[in-house]
């Protein structure tokens, strides 16, 4: 099997199990894995590329490690991978106080799946409302989930925080 941003986590781990314990070490909020539920939901969607992103690295230097560790050759870094994500203050849409707020990473620590409860607050938005998630990583699945759904969905890196990371939710499609 080769590796590439475009793998999926759980397919990498059904071949590989003996990376599971790296990726763990390099993307910490991918420690949850072990979690059987959150191993098959985020496992199963989840990209490298993906994975990399919410543990904060360049996604092609977390694919050339795990590249590295089965003797497959280095990538180069393609153009895509390559866009800044977007950064910044709160967007208009989601002024004043949320509806909802969710905190992902306490979900994740009792062993929940925060896209469980999300999706479910999400439908029970009124519009011109707001849903907050917090967490300590960029919750990139969870923000695809929703902007497939047809949510408007921006995160937000909050660098002077011990939450990381603030994702709005609204009804009305994608930023």
């Amino acid at each position: 099997m080769e590796i590439l941003p475009q793998t999926r986590l759980m397919e990498l781990l059904e071949a590989h199990p003996e990376l599971e314990e790296a990726i763990q070490r390099m993307a910490p909020p991918f420690r949850n894995l072990r979690n059987p539920v959150l191993r098959r939901t985020v496992g199963r969607v989840a990209t490298l590329a993906k994975v990399a992103q919410v543990g904060g690295m360049d996604p092609t230097e977390f694919v050339n490690a795990l590249r590295g560790m089965l003797g497959q050759p280095k990538l180069g870094a393609p153009a895509d991978e390559a866009a800044p994500r977007p950064d910044g203050g709160t967007p208009d849409w989601a002024a004043g106080e949320p509806q909802f707020v969710v905190h992902a990473t306490e979900l994740l620590a009792r062993g929940e799946v925060p896209l469980a409860e999300v999706t479910r607050l999400a439908r029970e938005l009124e519009e011109g409302r707001h849903l907050l998630v917090r967490s300590e990583f960029e919750p990139v699945p969870l923000a695809e989930a929703l902007g497939k759904a047809g949510y408007r969905v921006q995160s937000v890196r909050k660098a002077n925080n011990r939450i990381g990371f603030l994702t709005f939710v609204a009804k009305g499609g994608r930023c």
